[in-house]
């Protein structure tokens, strides 16, 4: 395992085929047939193409390990996924720093797991899993803490342990200095909405032009998963950053109520994606010497709200689309001292 090279090999192609949106191919630019059955079969239960695409780089990373160690994907043992396993953790992602990071590493052992279930029942893979789940031990939920959600059962054997920590908040004086980098209008417009509504980066880069109220500063997405619309308060600064916006790319774009209300600053005009929304946020926090990501504004928009003594916590979560009762960031946002905490923790991530 110390002196496996990994090579890139083969890649996840995005088709632009509503049916088979991306494809896994190996070195010769050969469809892997395994991997497109599964993905067929996780489309057909309502997934999105988000989750098709995160699927797909994790069996990436499980095939490259495969063609790198000369081993037949439907004759691995337990051996080799823990092997697998291991090379995740320690020497896994290329380029400087080593492994994946612990969440990456479980999600692709799900993944795993998942996909030679479907297989074994399929009878087109190995007879056992190799990606077991866990030992069982006594009964489960003997020791439950009533204050805290059951589990959800077994994990993976080979699935690393998550560290509980704090979510990372933006200070307000980092705020300030990033948001004065960012160099146009719609850059703005977006980052004030991220912080203002809590919503996830994705729903709101899917949003129309007709789903923005400014009389009545509501924004309408489309939740992650549940798919469902909902309309959120956004701050009155976010919808006069749109408006300037919207004026300097009026008569470039299109303006019909069903059209994407963010494009791109470049000519072909395409609709923004959130690769693109992503680099542009990550580029002004490599000019400040930081590494915050558009996931931080949903934290640091959670933390507002849970400090905000006129917000309900109620209607927090209803903002940013979570489930009844108080999720893990709730009760780590609304404790005493979670604040300072997360400074902390964001000064300690400035490079």
């Amino acid at each position: 395992m110390a002196g496996l090279a990994v090579p890139l090999a083969g890649g996840l192609r995005e088709t632009g085929n509503p049916w088979m949106p991306f494809e896994l191919v190996d070195a010769d630019e050969g469809v892997v047939a395994p991997v497109a059955a599964y993905l067929k079969d996780v489309q057909a239960c309502g997934r999105s193409e988000a989750t098709l695409r995160s699927y797909g780089m994790d069996l990436l990373r499980w095939f490259r390990f495969c063609w790198a160690s000369g081993l037949e994907w439907d004759q691995v043992t337990r051996s080799e996924a823990a092997d697998f396993c291991r090379w995740l953790t320690v020497a896994g992602k290329p380029g400087p720093g080593g492994g994946y990071a612990p969440a990456t590493a479980a999600h692709c052992e799900t993944v795993l797991r998942h996909f030679y279930g479907f297989h074994l029942e399929a009878g087109t893979g190995p007879m056992v899993n190799p990606f077991p789940l866990a030992r069982g031990r006594g009964r489960p939920g003997a020791h439950h803490n009533p204050m805290d959600p059951f589990p959800r059962g077994r994990a993976g054997l080979f699935r690393p342990r998550l560290p509980q920590r704090a979510p990372r908040c933006i200070p307000d004086g980092q705020f300030s200095e990033l948001f004065a980098r960012l160099g146009s209008h719609r850059d703005r417009a977006l980052v004030a909405f991220w912080v203002s509504t809590g919503a996830r980066a994705s729903e709101l880069l899917g949003t129309t032009v007709g789903d923005v109220d400014p009389g009545q500063q509501l924004i309408t997405v489309i939740r992650k998963g549940t798919r469902a619309m909902q309309q959120l308060p956004a701050s009155p600064d976010a919808f006069v950053w749109l408006r300037l916006y919207q004026e300097q790319v009026g008569g470039l774009v299109p303006e019909g109520q069903d059209e994407p209300l963010w494009w791109t600053l470049r000519r072909p005009f395409r609709q923004l994606t959130y690769h693109a929304a992503l680099r542009m946020f990550t580029r002004v926090g490599e000019s400040l010497g930081t590494d915050w990501t558009l996931h931080d504004l949903r934290h640091t928009a959670a933390y507002r709200m849970a400090r905000d003594p006129e917000m309900p916590l109620g209607v927090a979560r209803r903002c940013r689309g979570c489930r009844s009762g108080a999720s893990p960031t709730d009760r780590r946002c609304s404790r005493p001292g979670r604040a300072a905490a997360a400074r902390r923790a964001g000064r300690g991530r400035v490079r």
